[in-house]
């Protein structure tokens, strides 16, 4: 009895150990990982999430599944990462809008990025060109500027929607150049971007990877770029603080999330993997095609970039009164 009894002990602490979180998080990951993209399949966040996961899959060995929850400016999707368990089987693609602006933008949010998610890694950051039709009378930024504060509310800009990136570059020009303009609001980028080429609108703040091809065909004229300096891939076009606009800076940016309370062990995993990925000289040529700054470095640091980013963005949409559709 007393042998059965050993053994049923024996047995039971195996049990124990094997069930144990600190086993699930050494053991992790064992079965695939579903990376949820607040939107929809083809888009720019979409195609990476598919690549980055492609690279760490191989790493981790484990598949890593993409699941498209598009919708209300990236909040559906990123709210479900929020839902999750956390146990690191469902991590996120966390983006500029939906990190570090829709807070302030919808006084409804039923998430605070800050609060409610766990930063693993900053994957890329990039920034805009504001462009304008090949046969606008504007040549320069300065045009622009003199022209607005001729005829306050008079100039349109297009965006690919409220309180994404082409509108807030947008509105962080007005303030610091002291103009007004009007926005006209697409459903889309490409939208926004065709409607420019039209002559439909007066100027628009696009991505890098959805310009620079459209430049390049003589299709837009670019007149300045939101980074600190100048871009490799477009080498004759100053940046804002070139310009005398110093505080005009946008970089769009997206990193992988996951939910409050994965352990910091299954972060670490994630992280150490994701860095990894971002060496492959495959992906990096993609980033860097596209005129993005490839991320890395700690949770940490990803961390204390979305806090600066929400409070930047926060008093920009309040400043400008910006209202959700």
């Amino acid at each position: 009895m007393r042998i059965i009894s050993n053994i049923s002990a024996f047995l039971l602490c195996l049990l124990t150990v094997f069930s144990s979180p600190i086993f699930a998080q050494s053991n992790y990951p064992n079965k695939p990982i579903n990376l949820i993209v607040p939107y929809g399949a083809g888009g720019s966040a979409d195609s990476r999430s598919r690549q980055l996961g492609q690279k760490m899959s191989l790493i981790l060995k484990q598949p890593i599944v993409i699941d498209n929850k598009p919708g209300a400016g990236g909040n559906i999707g990123t709210e479900a990462i929020v839902r999750a368990a956390p146990d690191g089987y469902t991590i996120g693609m966390g983006n500029f809008a939906p990190m570090a602006v829709n807070k302030t933008l919808f006084g409804n949010l039923r998430y605070d990025p800050e609060i409610d998610l766990t930063p693993i890694i900053l994957v890329e950051k990039g920034p805009l060109v504001l462009v304008v039709n090949p046969n606008s009378p504007f040549k320069t930024v300065q045009d622009i500027v003199v022209a607005a504060k001729a005829k306050p509310g008079v100039l349109t800009f297009s965006s690919g929607g409220i309180g994404g990136s082409h509108q807030l570059s947008a509105e962080l020009f007005e303030l610091n150049a002291g103009i007004q303009m009007i926005h006209v609001p697409y459903k889309s980028g490409s939208a926004a971007l065709t409607d420019l080429m039209a002559g439909n609108v007066d100027l628009m703040f696009d991505q890098m990877y959805s310009a620079v091809p459209s430049i390049k065909a003589d299709k837009i004229r670019p007149l300045a770029i939101t980074s600190k300096k100048r871009s490799p891939l477009l080498p004759n076009v100053p940046s804002f603080v070139e310009l005398g606009y110093p505080k005009v800076e946008v970089l769009n940016w997206q990193g992988l999330i996951a939910p409050k309370g994965t352990p910091k062990a299954i972060i670490d995993k994630l992280n150490a993997a994701a860095n990894e990925a971002l060496k492959d000289p495959q992906l990096r040529e993609l980033m860097l095609a596209q005129g993005n700054e490839i991320g890395g470095g700690s949770p940490a640091e990803f961390a204390a970039l979305v806090k600066s980013e929400a409070s930047k963005w926060s008093a920009v949409v309040k400043s400008a009164n910006i209202k959700p559709e």
